[in-house]
């Protein structure tokens, strides 16, 4: 439960914790629609070759039970359901309303219904029992999430024994050289795109600075193992501007 008297970052600035999830829910009401735009002009669509690497080396096979977290657009769950196949199921699970319909209704129109479900809930308490999946992925979804430990540690409780988690994240870059041109295009050119062809430059300044604040590489990996999971381990892709964190429940 949130502390009514303490503050979390919304972006660069503090809100109280109550106001978070309600702040967050607004900035991805007002993009759902143009969430693919969104993605397009922060990686320069580098986010769909991400996407596919991500669910390439999950390692869901045929019959597997997987939770895809933040999924609301369905992209993930598109990628994953050819891989569990028909003894398979994907509940895709988003605390955004509007984003869940979004996705539901492209992968509908797309014929992509078997083996799906759609659930709206909060990462922090899940609503499924112990050792519910053999996979839960959360793709560009973690930095939204007031309570990262809290979420963390409901992920590694809906596990199965042997189970994995993934989640695939914006990072710190680990080249110097592209910092300075990444932060002139994380805080000069994206909220003016986002004006420009989304006529919503606030949602993607505070989308741009939500990166800025997740934890680094390292310092995910630690609240990880803190959650309990074993053998975790980070894959860089595009020099660290994103990364993979993989880790078991054992």
């Amino acid at each position: 439960m949130n502390d009514p008297q303490r503050t979390t970052h919304f972006g660069y600035r503090d809100v109280p914790e109550a106001d978070k999830a309600r702040l967050v829910g607004e900035v991805f009401s007002s993009v759902a629609g143009r969430y693919d735009l969104m993605n397009d002009l922060m990686s320069f669509g580098l986010h769909r070759l991400w996407k596919r690497y991500f669910v390439g080396t999950s390692g869901v096979r045929a019959g597997d039970a997987v939770l895809d977290l933040a999924g609301g657009t369905g992209d993930i769950a598109a990628l994953l359901l050819p891989k569990v196949g028909p003894g398979g199921r994907i509940v895709v699970g988003d605390i955004n309303g509007e984003m869940l319909r979004v996705g539901r209704d492209r992968l509908t129109d797309r014929g992509q219904v078997q083996g799906l479900a759609y659930t709206q809930l909060d990462a922090e308490a899940l609503p499924f029992p112990d050792a519910s999946f053999d996979c839960v992925t959360m793709a560009f979804g973690l930095r939204n999430v007031t309570h990262k430990d809290r979420a963390l540690a409901e992920i590694h409780r809906v596990l199965k024994i042997g189970g994995r988690a993934l989640v695939l994240e914006f990072s710190a870059v680990r080249a110097e050289c592209l910092k300075p041109l990444y932060d002139f295009h994380s805080f000069q050119v994206l909220p003016r795109l986002g004006a420009l062809f989304a006529g919503d430059a606030d949602s993607y300044r505070y989308l741009a600075e939500s990166i800025r604040r997740h934890p680094d590489q390292a310092t995910l990996k630690g609240m990880m193992e803190a959650a309990g999971f074993a053998r975790v381990d980070v894959r860089n892709l595009s020099a660290g501007i994103v990364a993979i964190h993989r880790g078991y429940r054992v």
